[in-house]
């Protein structure tokens, strides 16, 4: 296991949790970090153990995207940093590891999500934020576009409409209008937060893991799918999670009226 300094990384009974650690900078990415939770995404994937995975902020924020403070001492130098490389080489494999996670993932957002922070929220199949966090696209502030997804994930959620107010005008988004709006699951007061997240958590890594998988690409397909390219889909899904272990203990649960126990196969 990787000797991690910017993250934090727990394994409990199959469910996993990454927690971004550099409460001081609001958790904002640094390279350091982004080869710390490639690690970490690298593990979850590799360890048949865990069943779920959930990421979260140290301190009072999620992650406040971009740490910009080596952006400015390069700019200050004269150095137009490549911003399209760390794009490239950073925040696109962080998405793609998460979209192609073998489990479901939660995010946790304990506080402010801002830029990249906003996507590695949406990025994630379920998003709950305690009551006093918000969301913020900042990126026009400083001449630059939402990345990390967003300008792929937020039309979609919340409507075209929405995702430019959002991205064109820079404005706070609280967590009970994103949840009101569609653009995360779930906003709950503070003080349920903790346990609310723990107990989603805990119904993931007892599901049925495969048909989790299946469910999730099937979902993130259909932006791209006509409807019958779907449907073939959803027959080659079927068949195989038809023939699993998974599905033969769940007609017999429901027959027996008992709660089946999934095994993740």
């Amino acid at each position: 296991m990787m000797d991690y300094r910017e993250i934090r990384f727990e394994n409990r009974g199959g469910m996993a949790f990454i927690t971004l650690a550099r409460p001081e900078k609001l958790n904002s990415f640094t390279a350091t970090m982004h080869a710390e939770l490639r690690a970490a995404l690298d593990g979850v994937q590799a360890d048949e153990s865990v069943r779920v995975l959930v990421i979260t902020g140290a301190g009072r924020a999620f992650c406040a995207g971009q740490d910009l403070a080596d952006r400015g001492v390069q700019l200050a130098q004269g150095q137009a940093p490549n911003l399209g490389d760390t794009v490239e080489n950073d925040y696109k494999p962080l998405v793609m590891r998460l979209a192609n996670l073998r489990v479901p993932t939660i995010a946790a957002v304990n506080g402010v999500a801002a830029g990249a922070g906003v996507s590695l929220a949406l990025a994630c199949d379920i998003a709950i934020a305690a009551k006093s966090a918000y969301f913020l696209l900042a990126f026009a502030k400083v001449g630059l576009i939402p990345d990390t997804g967003a300008t792929w994930f937020l039309p979609q959620r919340i409507g075209l409409a929405r995702a430019m107010g959002l991205a064109l005008l820079a404005e706070k988004l609280s967590a009970e209008k994103a949840a009101e709006w569609g653009m995360i699951w779930q906003c709950v007061e503070d003080d349920e937060f903790p346990w609310r997240v723990e107990a989603v958590a805990q119904q993931l890594a007892a599901g049925p893991t495969l048909a989790y998988r299946r469910m999730r690409q099937a979902m993130h397909n259909a932006a791209t799918h006509t409807l019958e390219q779907q449907l073939s889909m959803e027959a080659t899904f079927m068949r195989e999670l038809g023939a699993s272990a998974d599905y033969a203990e769940g007609v017999s649960a429901f027959l027996a009226k008992r709660p089946p126990l999934f095994r993740g196969a």
